[in-house]
């Protein structure tokens, strides 16, 4: 996990620029971002705790030390539990919770005509309703989110705004995985992700975290052409691995 907790520090250090932390410029720099000695300073550090920090080395920060580090960061609150989960959280243990129980599975039927599907921790569809699957272009149960964004032509003609509808659904995969440390599911996907998917190798090393969240969409209909929907994400709260995501009219 040291070794994962220092990368994320370093590629959140890199896309600030010395502005952004209020701190004067000083010339040309060689390599993007703030320097480590200036994240120690800004954060009330010494520059080789830090150090020792992004090479991955056995230390353990204090929770204060990581929200302040947060705060210089300017770390999203989605951010921050990543960091202070790499950094002292205990990982999930065994397998991801992927079996939903009989009543929640019936929930996206009983939201009919309203797209509806339940997805598991690997952002495999458990349970998909008519309305979902004719929206989406052929999402069903057993289908996974995340291979049928990046990996299927479907999903981008129906998702009007497919660039950052994908960014988003890999930053909350990064962040899954990093709660599921060594599970082959999780590495199987993101290498199978990897290897069919340029966009994925291209955004994976921006290190970008996300947790499920609620908004807008622009789908393009089967019938109606493009219209605006509002996705809900609500965690089941004996499976918070699990998201529930209903579609509505704006």
């Amino acid at each position: 996990m040291s070794s994962q907790l220092g990368a994320f520090l370093r590629s959140r250090r890199e896309r600030l620029s010395p502005a952004d932390a209020g701190l004067p410029p000083t010339g040309r720099r060689r390599t993007p971002g703030l320097r480590r000695e200036e994240v120690a300073m800004l954060a009330g550090m010494s520059a080789t705790w830090y150090t020792y920090l992004e090479q991955g080395r056995d230390v353990r920060p204090s929770e204060q030390v990581l929200r302040a580090l947060a705060g210089t960061l300017r770390l999203s609150d989605a951010e921050r539990d990543h960091l202070l989960h790499l950094a002292g959280g205990t990982p999930v243990a065994g397998e991801a919770d992927e079996t939903p129980d009989p009543a929640t599975a019936a929930l996206p039927a009983l939201l009919g005509p309203h797209p509806a599907y339940l997805t598991g921790a690997r952002f495999d569809v458990l349970a998909c309703n008519d309305a979902a699957t004719h929206l989406l272009s052929g999402l069903r149960a057993g289908t996974n989110l995340a291979r049928w964004i990046f990996l299927h032509d479907e999903a981008r003609t129906v998702l009007v705004d497919w660039e950052p509808v994908a960014q988003g659904l890999l930053a909350r995969l990064r962040a899954a995985a990093a709660r599921h440390p060594g599970h082959a599911g999780f590495d199987r996907l993101v290498a199978d992700l990897h290897r069919a998917s340029p966009e994925v190798r291209a955004w994976w090393p921006r290190y970008d975290i996300a947790t499920a969240s609620s908004g807008v969409k622009r789908v393009r209909h089967p019938e109606q052409g493009v219209i605006t929907l509002r996705h809900t994400a609500l965690l089941v709260a004996d499976h918070p691995d699990q998201t529930l995501v209903v579609y509505t009219p704006v």
